[in-house]
């Protein structure tokens, strides 16, 4: 979606593509489904399918259940209005998901049971992204300001549904449509990515409008996405990285990643954030591709410097060096200090690192650095944790498992230098 076709885009216009678009959930035949799930899919298809619309099920259960406080803090009736449509359609996928597993995959006999027995296929980035939801919607009914909104449509709009569900919508639907399966399954999934793309022309619209004149809600939905990254891109990690989760049904997680990164950089580009300001919350440089992007998410992923964490991170230099890269990428300019300054890092268990900043400008480089003008100590796996968001800085300082030394005003700053 360009700019030009988004200022096209009207909220009377989405409300009357609703209504052309109704579709019904209850009223879908998984007969022939129900054979190829049983006789056409192999096991580890079988496998690959459950865990992949598992997360479908949950998330849509999710979001309908999260969206009310969004239509309460929505400035005008048109956004109410518009919201309600999208209550009910996530409703309705619900419906839909779980009518799917109960009659083709057999789990559960009720919409709870369903729920209940899928569960142990959430991935950790999954549960991460919606126990954040969770809390957004809390928050929404606490503060409907603009930047809460704004916050509350980055999560929700541009996260949920532009970075991580669309991406997935459209892998399910190919190598259906692709292999001729599941006729009741595609046929909803279509129905189901038509509302979705309606669901994201609203949210990148409203984000638009939000951000435009106002820098506080600008401020705050570029630090909700720079917080729910390292969530985010641990939700489609594959159980015990087996690459046959999605590579049996004709794609490689590097496409998927790849997908996402694209979608997501190209609506926040629509909404008006600049190149500069999507590379800093993202922690990435604005010139790479999106396969360069997926490829360093992927690889930094398993390298336990991303994602759960399930062991130590890899100390390997190169694994290093990319991790401080994406530290560089994060600086913010517009914090930072007004002479050259230095940051250490010594640890105990890997070689030592510092970044250069100087008038905007940021460098990462091994070793250390002669004078610098502030010190962490500590392990490498503890200062991931904190980079990585599974650990909170402020109880890492408190504890002692990150120690600084020097210069107190650098180490103050550094709470909003890094974009967390």
């Amino acid at each position: 979606m360009s700019t030009a076709a988004l200022d096209q885009i009207t909220y009377d216009d989405l409300y009357a593509r609703w209504e052309r678009g109704n579709w019904r959930a209850t009223e879908i035949d998984f007969s022939e489904d129900r054979v190829h799930w049983h006789e056409r899919f192999g096991e580890i298809e079988r496998k690959a399918a459950l865990w992949n619309y598992s997360l479908f099920l949950h998330g849509e259960d999710s979001v309908a259940d999260n969206l009310s406080p969004y239509i309460d803090a929505a400035p005008r009736e048109e956004h109410k209005y518009f919201l309600a449509t999208q209550q009910v359609d996530e409703a309705r996928h619900a419906v839909f998901f779980g009518r799917f597993m109960r009659e083709v995959v057999e789990r559960g006999d009720s919409y709870a049971s369903s729920l209940a027995a899928t569960e142990p296929e959430l991935t950790w980035g999954f549960r991460r992204v919606f126990a954040r939801l969770d809390r957004m919607a809390e928050e929404l009914r606490r503060d409907r300001s603009r930047p809460m909104l704004a916050r509350g449509i980055m999560l929700y709009h541009i996260i949920i549904e532009a970075t991580l569900a669309q991406p997935g919508q459209h892998f399910i639907e190919s190598y259906l449509q692709d292999r001729g399966l599941m006729p009741g399954f595609q046929a909803g999934m279509k129905n189901v990515a038509l509302d979705e793309q309606r669901h994201i022309g609203f949210g990148v619209k409203l984000l638009s409008e939000l951000i435009a004149d106002d820098t506080e809600a600008r401020e705050a939905s570029l630090e909700l996405l720079s917080e729910m990254v390292p969530s985010a891109v641990a939700v489609f990690v594959p159980p015990d990285w087996d690459r046959r989760y999605t590579e049996c049904f004709g794609f490689t997680l590097e496409e998927i990643y790849a997908e996402g990164t694209q979608s997501v950089w190209t609506k926040l580009r629509t909404a008006g954030f600049t190149e500069e300001e999507i590379a800093r919350s993202m922690r990435l440089r604005a010139d790479l591709t999106p396969e360069e992007r997926a490829a360093r998410a992927i690889t930094l992923l398993q390298a336990n410097v991303l994602g759960e964490g399930i062991a130590p991170p890899s100390t390997d230099p190169e694994i290093m060096g990319l991790f401080f890269e994406t530290m560089a990428d994060a600086v913010d300019p517009r914090h930072s200090p007004e002479r050259p300054v230095t940051i250490q890092w010594d640890f105990k268990d890997a070689e030592p690192w510092h970044l250069r900043i100087d008038n905007g400008s940021t460098s990462a480089q091994a070793g250390r650095a002669p004078d610098p003008d502030l010190t962490f100590r500590c392990r490498f796996g503890d200062w991931v944790d904190v980079a990585s968001g599974r650990a909170d800085a402020r109880r890492s300082l408190v504890t002692g498992r990150i120690r600084p030394k020097g210069s107190l005003k650098l180490l103050w700053r550094s709470q909003h230098l890094f974009g967390r």
